[in-house]
């Protein structure tokens, strides 16, 4: 029986997903960060942002992705919005876009639904709130992505990170509203008037991060990297009135696994003590913002359970290889 207990441990930590995490936040990182998911990114590449509000302050702004920009040889991709703003209108947000900075030095930058009468459907394999998800015909542009999140709170999903940018985020206006209805409308006017449950909304929500995920795995690649800096109770959609972070900075997280990347960006807030981390879990929990990832992993867009790798030290203690090791190790002192 002692024989057992080393390999079934082995089997459990080779179950985990890896999640890459450094404290330095700068451009150069990013690059390492995603070098070390070893994606061998194929074919024509799409780098998903949140484009920013007018006098945004704490969206991921473009001259700090330049190198992972220039490194992939990618294209920012961005959705208009389902709430009346200046991104709700491919013009106008076109305009914002020059403004923030996303044009500057001919950058390749691609509004996917900016024909809102094309929409590109996906279907939902596993779901219970929506069958279908409503895309950017751009999107079939791209054959790899990797997923650029500012993890903060969010006044509607009660966090934002890489599940929020998968569904929400890839969402056509159209795909926004069929997503913050739970499946009842299409009708972008109806997107926050005729919003579902809590519970609703945060399943359809991973139920729709399901689809990009299994259409890149399918194409090509698909891995994620957040920012956690400037941690603030609402998002950008804020503006310049989005409230001051009260969460010290954190790092920065990579993975191939977006459910993996959220819970460790939740567990490392939650280690912060505070008056900013309070409220913010305040609101995660009145919003069910957890449920995202748990129904996630339901669905089996990834896992909760996961190896923290922090290449800052020399000692990877959360990596499977290590842990692997140690245990095959025991075994063989066992056996």
């Amino acid at each position: 029986m002692k024989i057992f207990l080393p390999i079934f441990l082995i089997i459990q930590t080779l179950q985990k997903s890896d999640v890459y995490f450094t404290k330095e936040i700068t451009p150069s990182k990013m690059v390492e960060m995603l070098k070390k998911l070893n994606l061998n990114l194929s074919g024509k590449v799409g780098l998903k942002i949140h484009s920013g509000e007018p006098n945004g302050l704490y969206f991921l702004k473009p001259d700090f992705l330049q190198e992972i920009y220039e490194y992939t040889k990618g294209t920012f991709l961005e959705c208009n919005t389902a709430y009346q703003s200046v991104r709700s209108d491919t013009t106008t947000h076109r305009k914002l876009l020059e403004e923030n900075g996303w044009t500057k030095n001919n950058r390749r930058i691609v509004i996917m639904d900016e024909d809102p009468s094309k929409d590109f459907v996906l279907p939902v394999k596993k779901h219970e709130m929506i069958s279908e998800n409503y895309v950017g015909e751009h999107l079939k542009d791209y054959d790899s992505c990797i997923v650029l999140s500012h993890f903060k709170g969010h006044q509607m999903g009660g966090f934002g990170g890489a599940l929020k940018q998968l569904s929400i985020g890839f969402a056509s206006q159209k795909g926004k509203t069929w997503i913050h209805t739970a499946g009842e409308y299409t009708e972008w006017k109806y997107a926050m008037s005729k919003a579902a449950s809590q519970e609703k909304f945060t399943a359809a929500m991973a139920e729709a991060a399901s689809t990009i995920v299994d259409y890149f795995n399918n194409k090509g690649k698909i891995g994620f990297i957040t920012v956690m800096a400037n941690i603030s109770l609402y998002c950008d959609c804020a503006g310049a009135s989005a409230p001051v972070p009260k969460i010290p900075d954190i790092g920065i997280l990579a993975s191939t696994d977006p459910v993996a990347i959220d819970k460790a960006a939740l567990d490392l807030v939650k280690e912060k003590s505070g008056s900013g981390t309070t409220e913010l879990f305040q609101q995660i929990n009145r919003l069910k913002g957890e449920n995202t990832v748990d129904v996630a992993e339901k669905i089996g867009v990834g896992t909760k359970d996961y190896n923290l790798i922090n290449i800052d030290s020399n000692s990877n203690a959360g990596s499977y290889n290590f842990i692997s090791i140690k245990l095959f190790l025991l075994v063989l002192f066992w056996i």
